[in-house]
């Protein structure tokens, strides 16, 4: 096997892993939005009200016994695995399994305990959701357990377990949400309310069964490549359990720290933006109107936009740790490149569709063209948030994960003095708190790159990124013609929003790949399709060379 060879076996478990992440995310979120549909019509909104009371509570304890840990436990594994110490990662499983028991133990029964006590001082309203948040306490217990899990498995690098039990987990709670909403809702709201709730405990648990099958394949695995009885690795002192916690704590912490952070800078949008487009001269109505727009249309938009990227970053953590571990700094480079390169392809015609069709689609989906100059400027966060979750993944990979945390607090200072300034423009109104969203995404991503240059040395390969920019401009041309000229035409906004979706992207993949702007090395990284694209692009003469056999 030669040298391309192996750099293409090394990294295809990278991307194919993202792309089962992709597709799992896809699969969930279709799921989750039919889900709702049904949910809200046996519910109605006074019942959907009552659920989303109990849900912040579930979402903030679980958060908080939680989050960051799946990264923490994914990069320590992927360390012992690297250094072949088996029984190190199995350590690593066990320890963190016990401290997830615990922690959720202690949520769970905190959540139950402090019910009445949250309703009793009135930071939940209606007394009425106190049964959905007794419903939703034991499922923080099973969520903590199979968040360990699946970083456990992660830190191998197998994103199929986390890919299937997310879709299964899903599958168990809307079915469970559905029927029991059903069932109880004779007994009143309340009872209709919590029997929803219990689709997060039924999920949690099927979710949890799932990867214990995973795990039983893993551990055939193991003794198919290792043996039986696994040893010590020579000269390796036993790391004790309380070092591996207080590890798992250190890498954690800073992720549980940045991911609580999002809520707080959606309350403070929620504090500032409605108030300073009242400076701007809006009513209190219109403010609303335009707060809305930009949080509950065009802000899902740039999420959906970036779940690639979200799921590539899962993938990173894990093989930038092993490559770390093994002192391969030509491989930590690598991954970091391709990383990069890779979100920069996929992001930039996804910015270009929304930045072009902003209107169109703020139309299509969500019947309020109004909302498209909130959704046309919020199109910038989609490069600058792949950029921001990729460098993210890195510098976490990299044993960092504090840098990131400190990152998006600078940032989000630079977006709050920014809402406050811009939004109170009246010719910016909610484009100007857009901006702001735009500039938090930004600043977090430069200062990461910053850092990542100063641990390994890359930044970003300029040829390849103005490949891709060039690339993106053709496309751009190409959607704003057609669909103008498809809607003069046809007069039909779903035929020309679509059609300008199908011609963009082919338009730009062509024009990527006859100019160089997708490398040899990650088309071969492309599970399936990519050893045919290096065929095709050989005869194209696209790429030079001796062809790989």
């Amino acid at each position: 096997m030669n040298e391309k060879n192996v750099k293409a076996d090394k990294g295809e478990s990278l991307l194919k892993g993202t792309l089962i992440l992709t597709i799992a995310g896809v699969v969930v979120k279709v799921i989750g939005s039919l889900n709702w549909i049904f949910v809200s019509r046996i519910l109605g909104g006074e019942g959907i009200g009552l659920y989303q009371m109990a849900f912040p509570i579930y979402f903030f304890a679980l958060s908080v016994s939680t989050a960051g840990v799946p990264v923490a436990i994914s990069i320590i594994t992927a360390e012992r695995v690297a250094l072949k110490d088996i029984l190190g990662a199995k350590r690593v499983f066990k320890v963190s399994m016990s401290l997830m028991f615990v922690t959720g133990i202690v949520f769970s029964l905190l959540t139950y305990l402090g019910a009445q006590w949250l309703i009793d001082l009135h930071f939940i309203r209606d007394p009425r959701a106190y049964w959905s948040v007794v419903a939703l306490a034991p499922a923080i217990f099973f969520v903590t357990l199979l968040a360990s899990s699946r970083g456990y498995l992660q830190g191998w690098q197998r994103m199929t377990p986390t890919a299937v039990s997310q879709i299964v987990e899903q599958i168990f709670r809307v079915i469970t949400m559905i029927m029991f909403a059903s069932l109880f809702l004779p007994y009143g709201l309340d009872y209709a309310a919590a029997g929803a709730s219990l689709g997060a405990f039924a999920g949690a648990v099927t979710g949890l069964i799932v990867l214990v099958y995973f795990h039983w394949k893993l551990e055939k695995d193991i003794v198919q490549e290792f043996g039986k009885n696994l040893k010590p690795l020579p000269d390796t002192p036993k790391t004790s359990n309380w070092s591996i916690i207080k590890r798992i704590f250190a890498l954690s912490l800073p992720v549980s720290a940045a991911s609580i952070m999002l809520p707080v800078v959606s309350n403070l949008d929620l504090a500032i933006v409605p108030q300073r487009l009242e400076v701007a001269g809006y009513s209190v109505n219109e403010a609303t109107e335009l707060f809305g727009y930009l949080t509950g249309m065009a802000v899902p938009l740039v999420n959906l936009a970036t779940i690639l990227t979200a799921s590539l970053a899962v993938s990173l953590v894990p093989a930038i740790s092993k490559a770390r571990a093994l002192h391969d700094a030509k491989m930590v480079f690598s991954q970091t490149a391709s990383g990069v390169r890779i979100s920069n392809a996929v992001c930039f015609p996804a910015f270009v569709i929304v930045f072009i069709l902003a209107t169109p689609i703020a139309s299509l989906i969500y019947n309020a063209p109004a909302a498209g100059p909130a959704i046309m400027v919020s199109a910038v966060s989609i490069v600058l948030l792949g950029l921001h979750q990729v460098s993210t993944a890195v510098l976490q990979g990299l044993g960092h994960p504090s840098i990131p945390m400190i990152n998006m607090i600078i940032a989000a200072v630079a977006k709050v003095i920014l809402n406050w300034t811009l939004t109170a423009q009246p010719s910016l109104g909610i484009m100007g708190a857009a901006w702001a969203t735009a500039a938090d995404m930004g600043v977090a991503a430069v200062v990461n790159m910053y850092f990542i240059y100063r641990y390994i040395g890359y930044r970003m390969e300029l040829p390849q990124f103005l490949k891709t920019i060039i690339a993106a401009a053709v496309m751009a041309a190409a959607v704003w013609y057609f669909y103008d000229y498809t809607i003069a035409a046809l007069g039909s906004n779903v035929i020309a929003t679509f059609g300008s979706c199908l011609v963009g992207f082919a338009v730009y993949l062509a024009v990527l790949l006859l100019i160089g702007g997708m490398l040899e090395e990650d088309m071969a990284r492309i599970p399936m399709i990519g050893r045919f694209g290096i065929k095709a692009m050989y005869k194209l003469g696209v790429y030079k060379g001796t062809q790989a056999k």
